[in-house]
């Protein structure tokens, strides 16, 4: 959980229904005045102006943001993101919460105009995290809940005080929020499955008998990503080419991913392919085939987030493939859409590009796209945007395998 990040980054999954993604055509936006950028346009209007922002703007500089200021000087209130634990993902720490802050900064709000907490896996802690906030004055929520229960919750209380609410990175199953912003997580589950194809061909496996190794069934989007990959590996087990050997109980939790594939392998020694939901659940199942002594190239895995073991795993021939998601650009589309709802104004159809059913209505979704890495594009993707850094990848026994893939310290 594709981190994701859920990284790491996971995710948390319910087993309610299913979320249905649907992507819409981005809408035209009619424009009398043109910024600097051809991603961002100005639309005035009986003397008001509106920024028309697309996802394609925010680059790793944050330099879009400045666009926002005028935005951001006519809202109102402060902005409240709540994010969910430190324990599934360290995205949170390292990640979303310094460039949420940075493009709250970026465009013009003072530290006293928005926060950043953290529930640190506690439900009742991000509750009164929210009741604080609403009480200090925000208008507007961002949530990252725990669970969908929790969090719809704390939006339907937020709706009733007037306060909007924005979904970020997973969506709330029957809550209230007014938008949803995340990678699109059907497609991060479809490059998870394409990767483990594409990786049974390069590695020569024959008949694939493959381990699906899933997310926590009380997080969403690891339903999603699952949804994903299994659109691309259905097609192969009903014809034969491959045969799904078992799918034990999800989870994101590295120590039970290691004991259910202990047991998977043990049960069926016969496993020769592994679809791993993220990448600590890969190096989960890594851990295992290296004390059984199996070599790289051998058994496919593959994995999402994007996190230095994981990487390190694909350069050392253990790991297909990852699924990195820019945060970067996450947390500058959540803060434009919160700068929009802030200023009572709706975000533009070149900001929100999809839709997303919460199992109440059709969410109002900015969907972006999730990027497969392997070791072809580490240098173009990860190490180009500082997701990782080069010295850091390349340390101790892969360094070599650095060099072989052209990555270099």
């Amino acid at each position: 959980m594709n981190v994701s990040l859920k990284g790491t980054r996971l995710k948390r999954m319910t087993a309610v229904g299913t979320v249905a993604l649907t992507s819409v055509a981005l809408a035209a936006c009619g424009s009398s005045k043109s910024s600097s950028s051809s991603k961002t346009t100005t639309t005035t209007s009986g003397g008001s102006s509106t920024v028309n922002i697309s996802p394609a703007a925010f680059t790793v500089d944050f330099s879009a943001m400045a666009q926002l200021k005028s935005l951001a000087a006519k809202g109102k209130g402060n902005v409240a993101v709540l994010l969910p634990d430190t324990q599934t993902s360290a995205r949170y720490v390292s990640f979303d919460a310094p460039y949420l802050t940075q493009a709250f900064k970026a465009a013009g709000l003072t530290t006293s105009q928005f926060t950043v907490t953290n529930a640190q896996g506690s439900k009742s802690t991000m509750q009164t995290q929210a009741e604080a906030a609403i009480t200090n004055g925000a208008s507007v929520l961002v949530v990252d809940p725990l669970d969908s229960g929790s969090g719809a919750a704390i939006e339907t209380a937020a709706k009733a005080k007037g306060v909007a609410t924005i979904d970020y990175d997973r969506i709330t199953l029957q809550g209230a929020s007014s938008y949803y912003v995340s990678f699109d997580n059907v497609v991060v589950g479809q490059k998870i499955g394409q990767g483990l194809v594409d990786c049974n061909t390069a590695w020569k496996v024959a008949k694939p008998q493959v381990l699906e190794m899933d997310g926590d069934p009380t997080d969403n989007n690891a339903k999603l990503f699952a949804q994903g990959y299994n659109s691309v590996l259905q097609p192969k087990f009903t014809s034969g080419a491959y045969v799904k050997v078992g799918e034990p109980a999800g989870t994101w939790d590295a120590p039970t991913a290691l004991t259910n594939f202990q047991q998977q392998f043990t049960a069926h020694p016969n496993i020769n392919s592994v679809v791993a939901a993220n990448d600590g659940i890969a190096n989960s199942v890594i851990s295992v085939l290296k004390t059984n002594n199996i070599p790289a190239r051998k058994i496919p895995t593959t994995g999402q987030d994007a996190t230095l073991q994981g990487l390190q795993n694909i350069l050392t021939g253990y790991q297909c493939m990852s699924v990195y998601k820019p945060i970067y650009v996450e947390a500058q589309a959540t803060v434009a859409v919160a700068l929009y709802l802030r200023a009572g104004q709706t975000p533009p159809a070149s900001l929100v590009n999809g839709k997303t059913n919460n199992q109440v209505t059709d969410v109002p979704s900015v969907l972006l796209t999730p990027i497969s890495v392997t070791t072809t594009n580490m240098n173009a993707t990860v190490i180009k945007d500082k997701f990782v850094t080069a010295s850091a990848l390349c340390a101790g026994a892969v360094a070599s395998a650095c060099t072989t893939a052209g990555i270099t310290p």
